[in-house]
């Protein structure tokens, strides 16, 4: 009963920290978006790791990836599940601190493909660390699969072909699209609220003074204030979210006008994404202007999508001669419609055709 047991968690555990591990390292730059959260002041306060987020990102996917391998095939089994121990209790104190303190609302487990709530997240980590409990105290059980020689070829070939996975989508674009602007998605249709969608109950907060103590207060109490309380602020309580599109945040704006609806109706529209021009790839940015002359001369409108300010938009237009015009969007959409910056979205009436890394934009069909 025991070795039933045992090997169930194997295979349960092995498989799941596979398919966790392969769906974020097909968008690392996804998982490490979700790592500079964690890494920023509302969290933990460690402003100086997030340059370094995209490696931690991918170190951490492909270790998730490796060490389920080697747990299946009883690769190394007491370095295997010494690790795994010590990885699922890494990740269910951050799933546990997201939920608790209510700072990160996706720990990202499952990249854009399963998005589940902090408390689920953290309940999921819990059972896994049930699971690699019962290997750890079983340890003498998982025996290897195969002999030393296979054993060291598989353990190693895991190893190169998920670092050759995470290079090849870095400098491409993620093998499959799990976010809400992949190919075939019209984002007019993604920005629509159903008319039967559930609402969204907010509560108004009122914050006053007393005593030297900003204490909450909601409509009802303010009949019954404290002597000499002094209003400080006002919120909104979300008591229950209501029905969020897949597409909330997209915006074409630019001096103060939003041109979503006349853009996204053109027939041949080529959208330039670079969320960040001081921090683009200097290579892409300097591919943009030519395809823009491409692009223009097939019919195509070209415009460029940033959340730069408009300083550095002059900056970057004038030093890579761009003569586009770029329209203001918010960055955090930016990076969830590509994750290169810059990158190449071509639409036809709000519909997407093709989505190219600035390394592929001799791929792009015009």
């Amino acid at each position: 009963m025991k070795n039933i047991i045992t090997q169930f968690s194997r295979i349960f555990v092995g498989l799941l920290f596979i398919i966790s591990g392969l769906i974020k390292l097909n968008d690392p730059i996804g998982f490490s978006y979700k790592l500079a959260e964690y890494f920023g002041e509302p969290v933990f306060n460690m402003p100086f790791l997030i340059p370094f987020a995209l490696a931690i990102a991918l170190f951490l996917v492909i270790l998730e990836v490796v060490l389920g391998v080697m747990l299946l095939i009883g690769y190394k089994s007491k370095f295997t599940i010494n690790s795994l121990l010590l990885l699922i209790v890494f990740f269910t104190f951050l799933t546990f601190y997201s939920a608790y303190f209510d700072v990160v609302k996706d720990c990202g487990c499952f990249g854009d493909a399963l998005h589940i709530t902090p408390w689920q997240s953290f309940t999921k980590d819990v059972v896994l660390l049930f699971f690699i409990l019962i290997l750890f105290f079983n340890r003498k059980l998982v025996n290897p699969l195969f002999g030393n020689t296979v054993q060291n070829i598989l353990a190693f070939a895991s190893i190169a072909l998920c670092a050759f996975m995470g290079y090849w989508v870095i400098n491409h674009l993620p093998i499959i699209d799990f976010r809400p602007y992949k190919v075939g998605t019209n984002i007019q249709k993604g920005m629509r609220i159903p008319d039967n969608a559930p609402k969204s109950i907010v509560e108004m907060v009122f914050i006053y003074k007393v005593n030297g103590v900003d204490k909450e207060f909601n409509e009802k109490d303010l009949m019954a204030l404290p002597e000499g309380a002094t209003f400080v602020d006002r919120k909104d309580k979300v008591i229950t979210e209501g029905y969020v599109p897949p597409i909330h945040d997209f915006a074409m704006e630019k001096d103060g006008s939003d041109y979503k609806e006349e853009f996204l109706d053109e027939p041949k529209l080529v959208m330039i994404v670079a969320y960040d021009l001081v921090h683009a790839d200097k290579a892409g940015l300097i591919k943009l202007e030519k395809l823009n002359q491409e692009a223009k001369a097939k019919g195509y409108k070209v415009i460029g999508m940033t959340a730069s300010s408009p300083e550095e938009i002059a900056t970057s237009k004038k030093e890579f001669g761009m003569t586009f015009d770029f329209y203001f969007c918010d960055a955090t959409a930016l990076k969830t419609i590509e994750r290169a910056n810059p990158s190449i979205v071509v639409l036809e009436k709000g519909t997407i055709l093709q989505k190219v890394h600035y390394n592929d934009i001799a791929s792009l069909k015009l």
